[in-house]
């Protein structure tokens, strides 16, 4: 379940930041115009009317809290899903296959020789 509600947090996370994109580029341009008249700027303004850049002020702010508040919640949901899988993993017996065996036992028909230097 957490793995979803992480893909479903990636996909938003991906689709809000095109939308804070649109809205940056949307506003009106500075005294030096910038990208943002190369890209159209001015559209806005015969969109929302004379309170445009209050508007997109304001999306803007919450579009960039939404980010940052979306983006803490996909780090702890990966820290919590990473820290409780390795616990899962580290309960699970561990099986030694034969050849295993065979490298950690002296095998116990043969004399063990000791060789003095």
């Amino acid at each position: 379940m957490l793995t979803f509600l992480i893909s479903v947090g990636s996909i938003a996370l991906v689709l809000l930041c095109g939308w804070l994109i649109l809205l940056i580029l949307m506003q009106k341009p500075s005294a030096n115009a910038g990208m943002g008249a190369a890209l159209g700027g001015g559209a806005a303004e015969s969109a929302f009317g004379g309170e445009a850049s209050n508007v997109l002020v304001r999306w803007t702010v919450y579009g960039i809290i939404a980010f940052f508040v979306l983006a803490l919640c996909l780090t702890l949901g990966q820290i919590y899903r990473h820290h409780h899988t390795y616990d899962a993993q580290e309960l699970v017996p561990i099986t030694e296959t034969q050849s295993e065996k065979n490298l950690t036992q002296l095998p116990s028909n043969e004399p063990v020789e000791h060789v003095e230097k």
